[in-house]
C-alpha cells in the first residue's frame, strides 16, 4: 500500500448492514478499489455476489495457536503416512486404486510430497477443532489471504496478523528446498509457474507468486504443461531453460482422467500428460530443477487417506494415533460401508470423491434428499469415494461458520485463508466451502 491510498474504514458487517446500507456498499467499494490497485487481486465481485466480508474473524492467541499445532500435527502424520505407504507400495493398488500415471507420479518422487498446504479447520460445537481435508497438491487463496489482511490490518492495529510473514516463508522455503534438490543451484534462479492458463480463478496467485519472485531478481516464467520440454542440460518452458518448477497443475490432470459417477460422461481429455509429464520427471531426476509441490501429492492429495488414517491407525506411533483421533472425523472407503448403513445413517455422513476439491464432489446427507442419497450411492464408482462422519462446526459470534484454511510451509503454520459460510437450509445446517463463499481477514488477539 502506498502513503498515497488511505486504508478503509472499519465497521462490522452486520452492523453496517443494519444501520446504513448505502455506508456499507460505499466501504465495500472503497475495499474493492484499493483491491484493484494491487492489480493482482481485482475480482471483488463474483456473480454479482461480494467475495470478501469487512468485518474480520478475530481469534484469540489460544484459538490460533491451538489451530496451527493441529495443522503442523496432522501434516507430521501425513508425512509418517507417506513414509508408510513409500515401504508398502503395495498399498498403492489394494487401498488406493492408483492409476500407472498416478503411480508413476509417487514412485519418482521417493516419497516426498510437501513445499506448501491448506488443511481445511474448523471449531466444532463441542469444543475441538477438526480438520476435514488437506489440499497439499495444489492449494489456493494466497493472494486472498495475503491482501485482505493487509488492507484490513490498518483497522485494528492492536491486533496480530498471522499472514505479515507469508511471503517470506514462502520465498525462503522454496529457495532452500531448491538448493537440495538440484546439482548445481544458481545464485539467482529461472522459476517456471506452471498452471492451468485456460482457467482464471487462480490467476490472483500466480501474479502474487511472480511479483513476489521479481521482487528478488528472479526471472519468472508462466506457462501450461503443453508449453515444456526436455533438452540435455535443461528443461525449458517455452525457450527458457527453467531452475525451479512452482507447480499449479494438479496431479490428476496430469495423468488419466477417470469419471468418479457411472453415469457422467468420459473426459474430452482422458489421456495422461506423457511427454510432459516424462519431461518433468526426468530432469528431476538428474538434479536439474527442483518442482514444488513434488508430485509425491498425488498420493496425499488422496482423500483416502483420510481413510487409511482411519483403517490403519494403529500401524502409526502412539503421538498420531492421538492426533488421527482427536483431529480427523470418522472416515471410511465407501466400498468398506454397506449402503443399508449408509441410508439408514443419512445425515451422519458426507460423501467425497477422492480428488475433488473446493466443494465439487461433496454432498452432506443432512442437504440431500433420501432419493438422491441412494442414486449418488448406486452411481459412485465406490472404490473412488470416501465417508466422512459429519460434525457440527462452531458458528461464529457474528454469524456463519469458518473454514480456516491454515496453510502449511515446509511443515510450519505460515497463514490463515478464512472463508465464512453464510447461507444455512431450513434446519441451520451450513452450506460447504466453496469457490464462491466469501472470505473473511484474519487477525490474532495479543494473549
Amino acid at each position: 500500500m502506498t502513503e498515497n491510498e488511505t486504508s478503509l474504514p472499519f465497521m462490522s458487517h452486520h452492523a453496517a448492514q443494519l444501520s446504513d446500507a448505502t455506508t456499507y456498499q460505499a466501504r465495500y467499494e472503497a475495499l474493492a478499489e484499493q483491491l484493484y490497485r494491487t492489480h493482482i487481486l481485482t475480482d471483488p465481485w463474483l456473480n454479482g455476489e461480494e467475495r470478501f466480508l469487512l468485518e474480520p474473524v478475530i481469534l484469540s492467541a489460544k484459538e490460533a495457536q491451538a489451530m496451527q499445532i493441529a495443522a503442523e500435527t496432522v501434516g507430521q502424520v501425513y508425512d509418517e503416512l507417506a513414509q508408510l505407504i513409500w515401504q508398502e507400495p503395495n498399498w498403492l493398488d489394494d487401498f488406493f486404486h492408483l492409476t500407472p500415471y498416478q503411480k508413476l507420479m509417487w514412485l519418482s518422487s521417493g516419497g516426498r510430497w510437501h513445499f506448501i498446504a491448506r488443511l481445511d479447520v474448523f471449531q466444532d460445537s463441542a469444543g475441538g477443532i477438526k480438520i476435514c481435508e488437506m489440499n497439499s497438491d495444489t492449494p489456493s487463496g494466497e493472494a486472498e489471504a495475503v491482501f485482505l489482511n493487509e488492507l484490513l490490518h490498518p483497522n485494528t492495529p492492536k491486533l496480530c496478523n498471522p499472514n505479515a510473514h507469508f511471503e517470506s516463508q514462502f520465498v525462503d522455503a522454496m529457495l532452500a528446498m531448491y538448493r537440495a534438490d538440484v546439482a548445481c543451484p544458481k545464485a539467482s534462479p529461472t522459476i517456471g509457474i506452471i498452471y492451468p492458463t485456460d482457467l482464471t480463478e487462480d490467476l490472483s496467485m500466480i501474479l502474487l507468486y511472480k511479483h513476489w519472485f521479481e521482487k528478488r531478481g528472479f526471472e519468472t516464467v508462466l506457462g501450461s504443461p503443453f508449453n515444456l520440454s526436455k533438452t540435455p542440460d535443461a528443461l525449458r518452458l517455452f525457450s527458457r531453460p527453467i531452475d525451479i518448477v512452482i507447480r499449479h497443475y494438479k496431479t490428476d490432470w496430469w495423468g488419466e482422467r477417470l469419471p468418479v459417477w457411472y453415469d457422467e460422461d468420459d473426459y474430452p481429455d482422458p489421456y495422461p500428460m506423457h511427454n510432459q509429464l516424462l519431461a518433468v520427471l526426468e530432469a528431476e531426476a538428474m538434479h536439474q530443477v527442483s518442482v514444488l509441490n513434488p508430485f509425491g501429492a498425488v498420493l496425499t492429495q488422496n482423500k483416502l487417506t483420510l481413510a487409511f488414517l482411519w483403517a490403519h491407525r494403529h500401524r502409526f506411533s502412539p503421538a498420531s494415533q492421538a492426533a488421527i483421533k482427536a483431529y480427523i472425523p470418522e472416515t471410511y472407503r465407501l466400498i468398506d460401508v454397506s449402503p443399508e448403513q449408509l441410508c439408514d445413517e443419512k445425515d451422519q455422513w458426507v460423501m467425497k470423491s477422492d480428488y475433488g476439491c473446493e466443494g465439487a464432489e461433496v454432498i452432506l446427507g443432512k442437504l440431500t434428499t433420501d432419493e438422491v442419497w441412494k442414486l449418488s450411492l448406486a452411481q459412485a464408482v465406490k472404490t473412488r469415494w470416501i465417508v466422512q462422519k459429519y460434525f457440527d462446526a462452531k458458528v461464529l459470534p457474528q454469524g456463519g461458520v469458518a473454514n480456516f484454511g491454515v496453510y502449511l510451509i515446509g511443515g510450519k503454520a505460515a497463514g490463515f485463508y478464512t472463508r465464512v459460510s453464510k447461507g444455512c437450509t431450513e434446519n441451520h445446517t451450513p452450506l460447504p466451502t466453496d469457490y464462491t463463499t466469501p472470505c473473511a481477514a484474519t487477525f490474532v488477539a495479543e494473549s
